[in-house]
């Protein structure tokens, strides 16, 4: 993946499928999500593993992932309204100002 950093966040280029509505679910803007402190911007209307799917393409698709929440290797721990908790990413939708602070190995960016 290439990356560019415009005012602190990180924005993927070369998307040649990132509006693939195969791949991802329609959407008409990029939201700002952190993951482990660091901006990312993200489809919005997208599952969090989606996202990641964004940023990071052949890795996420190549991940051994089930993408129906039965195999867990997708589970992050996600900070909102300064509440903790552990989720599965190919089930939780991503929201503008949601922090990742921790990503299972098997999906790591």
């Amino acid at each position: 993946m290439s990356s560019s950093k415009q005012d602190g966040v990180v924005a993927a280029k070369g998307r040649d499928n990132a509006e693939d509505p195969d791949i991802f679910r329609p959407f008409e803007r990029l939201i700002e999500i952190t993951i482990r402190g660091k901006a990312y911007n993200v489809p919005e209307n997208n599952t969090i593993l989606r996202c990641l799917q964004f940023l990071e393409l052949q890795r996420i698709s190549e991940a051994e992932l089930c993408w129906n929440g039965t195999c867990q290797n997708c589970t992050v721990r996600v900070v909102e309204n300064g509440r903790s908790r552990t989720a599965m990413s190919c089930r939780t939708d991503a929201k503008a100002g949601m922090a990742i602070e921790d990503i299972n190995p098997a999906i790591d960016i």
